[in-house]
C-alpha cells in the first residue's frame, strides 16, 4: 500500500503565511508554552514584548495580545511600581501543558494499525451552514476526512469515541457508526486521497524542511529565535496531519522526515534558547 495513495507533482504553495497563524497571539501562546510553561517565574510585559519585536510584531499588537489572553483566564498579570509582570493562571498552565504534550508528541511515534477503520455517517442540511461548519471543524481535529458527502473516516478505531461525542454535542440524532476493514470493491487508496489532500499536506511539510533543515543559528538571540519559529511552525501540524498508518502514506513521506527535522532541532537548539531566555529575564529583573 506504499504507493496505494499515489505520488503526485507537489503544488505550488504561497509562502506567504496565513495572517492568523502568525498573529501576535498565537505567537505569544507559542512563547508562553515554550519558555513560560517550564518556568515557576512571572514575566515582565517588556521581555514578551522584545520578544514578539522580533517577528515584526508592533508594542501595541503586543499589549492586545497580552490583554485579549488575560480576558480569556490563561494570564493573570501582577503591577509592580510602574511595571507589570505576569504569570500563567492554573487554566493557563493546564492549556499550555496539553498543547505542548500534543506538539512535542506528534510525529515522534507510530502505533500499529489492525486494519480497521471508524466509519461515521452523518449529514447537515445545506442550509445549516454554521452546523455543517462545526462538524467539520470538530471532525477534522478529531483526524476525519471525508471522501464522500455525509461520509467521515479515520483509521483510528479509537476515535469512534470522539466522533460521538460530536455527534452528541451537535445534536445530531441521525448519525451511524461503523468499525471494521475495508471490504473487495473499490480501492483503499483511492479512498485515502479523496478524505485527505496529501499533496497540500506534504507540501507544506516539504517547506518546513526547506526552512528549517539547513538552518544554523550563532549566539543566544538567534538561537531563541529560531527554536520560537520552529517550535511556532511545527504546532500547526497536528491540526493538518490525520496521521495516517504509513502505509496509507505516498512512499518517502515528507512528513517523516520533517518529524524528525522537528524533533533533531529542538533538542539541539533548546539548551542555549533557554539560557538566552533566562538571561533576558534576568536582565529586565535587574533594570
Amino acid at each position: 500500500m506504499g504507493s496505494a495513495a499515489g505520488r503526485h507533482t507537489r503544488p505550488v504553495v504561497s509562502r506567504r503565511r496565513e495572517v492568523s497563524h502568525m498573529s501576535a497571539r498565537s505567537l505569544l501562546m507559542t512563547l508562553l508554552g515554550e519558555f513560560v510553561l517550564p518556568r515557576d517565574r512571572p514575566v515582565w510585559t517588556s521581555v514578551l514584548v522584545d520578544a514578539l519585536a522580533t517577528f515584526d510584531v508592533e508594542e501595541k499588537s503586543a499589549r492586545q495580545a497580552l490583554a485579549r489572553t488575560a480576558a480569556e483566564g490563561w494570564l493573570e498579570s501582577e503591577r509592580v511600581g510602574r511595571r507589570v509582570r505576569w504569570s500563567l493562571t492554573a487554566p493557563g498552565r493546564s492549556l499550555l501543558t496539553e498543547g505542548a504534550r500534543r506538539i512535542y508528541e506528534f510525529g515522534s511515534t507510530e502505533q500499529p494499525w489492525d486494519g480497521r477503520w471508524v466509519i461515521l455517517l452523518v449529514s447537515v442540511p445545506e442550509s445549516k451552514r454554521d452546523l455543517r461548519h462545526q462538524l467539520r471543524t470538530k471532525l477534522t481535529w478529531a483526524g476525519f476526512g471525508s471522501p464522500e458527502p455525509g461520509v467521515w473516516i479515520t483509521p483510528h478505531a479509537a476515535r469512534e469515541s470522539e466522533a460521538l461525542a460530536v455527534v452528541e454535542a451537535l445534536d445530531l440524532r441521525d448519525a451511524m457508526s461503523f468499525v471494521g476493514a475495508y471490504g473487495a470493491v473499490g480501492e483503499q487508496g483511492t479512498m485515502v486521497t479523496r478524505a485527505w489532500d496529501l499533496r497540500e499536506l506534504e507540501a507544506r511539510y516539504e517547506e518546513f524542511i526547506d526552512e528549517f533543515g539547513g538552518l544554523e543559528p550563532s549566539g543566544g538571540d538567534a538561537v531563541l529565535d529560531a527554536q520560537t519559529r520552529l517550535v511556532h511552525e511545527w504546532r500547526r501540524f497536528p491540526f493538518l496531519d490525520p496521521q495516517l498508518p504509513a502505509c496509507l502514506l505516498p512512499e518517502n513521506w515528507s512528513g517523516a522526515k520533517a518529524a524528525e527535522l522537528f524533533h533533531r532541532k529542538h533538542v539541539e537548539w533548546r539548551p542555549a534558547a533557554q539560557r538566552r531566555w533566562d538571561e533576558r529575564l534576568d536582565n529586565e529583573a535587574a533594570a
